[in-house]
């Protein structure tokens, strides 16, 4: 089959996947997806049309937004899992239907009679599947629309996407807002009307940004409230003799259940990538057998997971294609999937700790003589604990300059601009980072200004929100805006959370964002130079003269 794909950084020569995802995704793979979109839109019609009339479903919710993950790059790459929960979907968009017209019939009205999606039936077979995704792929859609209006509709797409993986972490652990459910189903909806024009869809876009925003604040609560506000905590990033389970992705959810099973079970539980965090909420740290941190960023998970001695387990994006050297011992779980890797279901993790106990573990001989640790778990609640600190030393002059330097990590040689844009930053500076990028520079020495630690690490990506809670913290106490203080973003993308949270940073009006290493494929020169020309957004350049650019103006005083 062919494909076309531009959804996350990657995409081969920054144009597209025409062949085979960069990440791995097959074209089959790809036209499935595409199919989960399009049903995803027809749910929508239903659910968008049943909410202005009063009614909403909370599973018919829930489903779309669970979809819409499992579409995310890096994500699910098992063929026949996707065809089964297409068969899901066509069940869920009976019921929306339903919902819809029971609505109507309740309130004396006629129901309308909707075009599009909302009228898909469903195809039971894989073949039947892939021709129809022929109809309604990113290329056939491209070439019936305007650019602009393709390219604006695409990257709402994406930032819904990305908003939908962290409302459905925030939805594991009970949280949820019926108007977040109501946003998406809307914006869905409105893509397939039949008149469609640019400054409707960059309000949808923006509108997107402010949504992810209360997303994002949404499993903040979700998070702090159940595991308690993050606190300063040195992790050990050198393992400890015994047998082991490495746990990767994002979902904190996921772990909790994990370390509880695992219990007195005799086995060391050890985190990576984006779990990385997990270490600084009391709620988790509590548990002595969680006991550090193993390997960096995702992309190099090929060569670590390989070395690690024990059972691993993927809880959400992003996973690699697996390597026979530790498929046997590799365990997915809720949207992740690959063929013939086993999977978690229910949070029953006998089979995964069956796994770590028949590995060999770590020995006296594969654990390093000295032990290594890193900081975590700056989030907003501990920096803002230390406010009256931090505004003295920039009244006195000792903090000069903020830097968030974060984001997203990937493979290509280009993002070690992010590392020397770090290892450049002036000594009387602060670098705030979050999400997999900061995994560049996280383990180099930056020492301390005005008795602060001068790399500050707030957490995932999702925890853009405690940046933007110091930032207006900051401001409030300069009597400033935020785009007035000596606060710079230094911003590394991937896939679409990234693209959700650079639409809220837009909706909040923050300005003279550097993006890289590439802009999306996706937008289009007119689109680019309408965000240019709002929001003064700029491809990252060369370290030293956009340090220049950024630290010529004056700084607050």
């Amino acid at each position: 089959m062919e494909m076309f794909c531009y959804q996350c950084e990657q995409t081969a020569h920054c144009t597209g996947c025409t062949t085979l995802g960069v990440c791995g995704k097959t074209p089959e793979c790809a036209a499935l997806q595409d199919v989960m979109v399009h049903i995803a839109k027809g749910i929508s019609q239903y659910a968008h049309r049943a909410k202005l009339l009063g009614v909403q479903n909370e599973s018919i919710d829930a489903k779309v937004f669970e979809a819409l993950f499992m579409t995310l790059t890096n994500v699910n790459f098992d063929e026949a899992e996707h065809v089964e929960y297409i068969q899901d979907m066509s069940d869920v968009l009976v019921k929306a239907r339903k919902l819809y017209y029971d609505a109507c019939y309740d309130q004396g009205k006629t129901p309308e009679l909707i075009e599009g999606p909302a009228q898909w039936v469903g195809l039971k077979t894989k073949e039947e599947l892939l021709a129809f995704s022929e109809t309604v792929s990113i290329t056939m859609r491209k070439i019936k629309m305007d650019p602009d209006i393709a390219s604006l509709q695409e990257m709402l797409t994406y930032g819904i996407k990305g908003l939908a993986a962290y409302a459905h972490h925030a939805y594991l652990l009970g949280y949820h807002d019926a108007d977040i459910f109501a946003f998406v189903h809307d914006a869905l909806n409105y893509m397939e009307q039949p008149e469609q024009d640019m400054n409707t869809f960059l309000e949808y876009n923006l509108k997107a940004g402010e949504v992810n925003y209360k997303v994002m604040e949404m499993l903040d609560k979700a998070h702090t409230e159940t595991y308690g506000h993050p606190v300063p905590t040195e992790v050990a990033i050198t393992p400890v003799e015994g047998k082991a389970i490495l746990v990767s992705g994002h979902d904190m959810k996921s772990l909790e259940e994990l370390l509880k099973q695992t219990e007195g079970k005799g086995v060391h539980v050890y985190t990576h990538g984006e779990m990385l965090p997990a270490h600084g909420y009391p709620g988790l740290k509590k548990y002595p057998h969680l006991v550090g941190n193993f390997g960096g960023a995702w992309q190099l998970q090929q060569t670590e997971f390989a070395e690690f001695p024990g059972a691993i387990l993927l809880t959400t994006n992003c996973l690699k294609p697996p390597k026979d050297e530790y498929k046997g011992r590799l365990f997915t779980m809720d949207v992740v999937g690959w063929e013939d890797v086993p999977k978690i279901q229910n949070y029953d993790y006998a089979p995964l700790i069956e796994s770590a106990l028949s590995c060999e573990g770590f020995t006296e001989a594969t654990v390093p003589s000295e032990s290594k640790t890193i900081t975590v778990g700056f989030g907003r609640n501990a920096v803002l604990g230390v406010a009256d600190k931090v505004i003295g030393a920039v009244k006195s002059g000792d903090i000069k300059h903020f830097f968030l330097i974060g984001g997203c990590d990937g493979a290509e040689f280009d993002r070690n601009y992010f590392t020397d844009f770090a290892d450049s930053a002036p000594q009387e500076s602060v670098i705030l980072t979050l999400g997999c990028g900061k995994y560049r520079f996280n383990k180099h020495e930056f020492g301390t200004v005005a008795g602060l630690p001068r790399l500050l690490d707030l957490g995932q990506c999702n925890d853009a929100y405690s940046a933007v809670q110091i930032a207006l913290a900051l401001a409030d106490a300069f009597e400033c805006g935020v785009n007035d203080l000596p606060l710079s973003l230094i911003i590394s993308w991937f896939e679409q959370k990234a693209v959700a949270v650079l639409l809220t940073l837009l909706h909040l009006g923050i300005k003279d964002i550097r993006l890289g290493p590439n802009l999306p494929a996706f937008i289009t020169p007119n689109v680019l130079k309408v965000l240019v020309d709002t929001y003064d957004l700029k491809p990252i350049g060369h370290v030293q003269e956009d340090m220049k650019m950024i630290l010529e103006p004056a700084t607050v005083s």
